[in-house]
């Protein structure tokens, strides 16, 4: 299947030989580091050389050839693309400067090959030099901070294998990358149909799976009622605003009122007076905007129509929000995979979808304004700072939504995603996989996300979790 191939090429997993016994069980134990290749070509090679060079300049690190050799080891894969051209000065057609983005995904494993941390590098939304240097300092810097901090906090490695369990499961698409690879490292196996959170809620009733996977949290009706289900919160994405804008040569900023226009169809041109108005001096073109939307019942959707009814009254009396709403614009989709195809193959489009998609895709995202007045792109640390906030209450095990948080450095449009198990799960050998799948997935687990461009939950949220999941046993 080639999304699946996509997905699991971000994160490139080697085996680890016998020999690395004597390697790391925490970040601070981390003296000597390995670096394996970041992908192929110049680009990957001169990231790789860099981040080497940063290292060894620290002195808190000792770069060596030989993972044999070394406490842990660097891995991972990077990109960089062109996404355009911007003339510097029109009187000179030599003017013209080339616009690149890109990323780095890296992981570092210890002992056992067990995965200590990882992290998703984008680029600085302001930079200077190359984004080769931008990156890898970037990536540098991030690292070397997790070491001094030691944020590889817990791991719970799984109880034993269950070689005669299998587990089916289906419903988002926004945590799909993550899930697809948390089922291949966590050692139980899974079949995940990736249908969207409403198909996959359906299905949990009907008794067709063994638990669900949603971006909307459930009412206090579905959790409690005659089919009581517990749901617990796993990990933390944005749903960011694609575009294929060709030529236009940068970013764009949006506002959650231009987004409800956009969609409600009232902003039909990319040269419109309010897009003009966040972007002076940007080369909009006198073109329509092509919405694109997701066609089936999504919580992605929920999440994004959520946002666009805290935006504008018009919105939230008019459409509302929901898995499924009456798009009053554009064509439709289906899952985040379907929307960054659409807007990958049509100019002058829009879409949204989780980050990891426009990542995948090497797709533009817009920066949105957040509630602080500040125009805010989606990355690790945006999504992070916006679910810093959450914490559990005591009227409530577990915050619902980290939509429009107030940290001025937050991404507006961020977003728990959740997975639903049934409070009675009968088969005794389906229930003792299922809870050490879930243990190994808010601990281990949350020690890989970062890879894949999901910040893993706040540590309070973590153990109300855990705590959760030790009620299904």
């Amino acid at each position: 299947m080639a999304f699946r191939r996509c997905i699991l090429a971000i994160v490139v997993l080697a085996a680890i030989g016998s020999g690395h016994a004597q390697m790391a069980e925490n970040l601070r134990s981390i003296h000597t580091l390995a670096v394996a290749s970041l992908g192929d070509g110049a680009e990957a090679r001169a990231v790789r050389h860099r981040i080497v060079q940063r290292l060894e300049k620290s002195g808190r690190i000792k770069f060596v050839e030989d993972p044999g050799a070394a406490d842990a080891e660097l891995r991972g894969a990077s990109s960089i693309w062109a996404t355009g051209t911007v003339v510097i000065d029109p009187r000179s057609n030599s003017s013209r400067q080339t616009n690149y983005l890109g990323y780095i995904s890296m992981e570092i494993v210890g002992k056992g090959n067990q995965p200590l941390w990882s992290y998703l590098v984008t680029p600085s939304r302001f930079r200077s030099g190359s984004i080769t240097d931008d990156l890898a300092d970037h990536a540098a810097t991030r690292l070397l901070s997790a070491i001094e901090s030691d944020e590889s906090g817990s791991t719970a490695p799984l109880a034993g294998a269950r070689p005669h369990v299998t587990l089916h499961a289906a419903g988002a698409t926004l945590p799909a990358p993550l899930y697809l690879q948390w089922f291949e490292s966590s050692g139980i196996r899974v079949a995940y149909d990736p249908i969207g959170s409403e198909a996959g809620i359906q299905q949990l009733k009907d008794g067709k799976v063994d638990f669900a996977a949603s971006d909307m949290p459930l009412t206090s009706q579905d959790s409690s009622g005659p089919s009581p289900v517990i749901q617990i919160p796993i990990v933390v994405g944005g749903v960011v605003p694609i575009y294929n804008l060709p030529g236009l040569g940068r970013e764009l900023d949006l506002t959650p009122e231009v987004l409800a226009g956009i969609y409600s169809g009232k902003i039909r041109k990319w040269n419109d007076p309010a897009l003009r108005k966040s972007n002076p001096g940007a080369p909009l073109p006198n073109a329509e905007i092509a919405v694109v939307h997701r066609s089936e019942g999504s919580g992605t959707t929920f999440v994004w129509t959520s946002f666009l009814s805290s935006a504008s009254p018009e919105w939230k009396t008019s459409v509302g929000s929901g898995t499924h709403v009456a798009w009053p614009a554009g064509t439709d989709a289906e899952g985040n995979q379907g929307v960054a195809d659409l807007v990958k193959k049509t100019p002058n489009s829009i879409g949204y979808a989780e980050l990891i998609y426009a990542i995948q895709h090497q797709l533009d995202y817009a920066a949105v304004r957040n509630p602080a007045g500040r125009f805010i792109r989606a990355d690790l640390a945006s999504i992070t700072a916006a679910a810093a906030e959450a914490a559990p209450s005591a009227d409530r095990e577990f915050p619902i939504s980290i939509l429009n948080a107030r940290n001025k450095a937050a991404y507006p449009v961020s977003t728990f995603t959740w997975i639903l198990v049934p409070k009675d799960v009968l088969d005794p050998g389906k229930k003792a996989a299922i809870a050490d799948l879930l243990k190994w997935m808010l601990t281990t687990g949350q020690k890989q996300c970062a890879a894949l461009g999901y910040p893993p939950l706040p540590q309070q949220v973590a153990a109300r979790a855990l705590d959760a999941v030790d009620r299904l046993k």
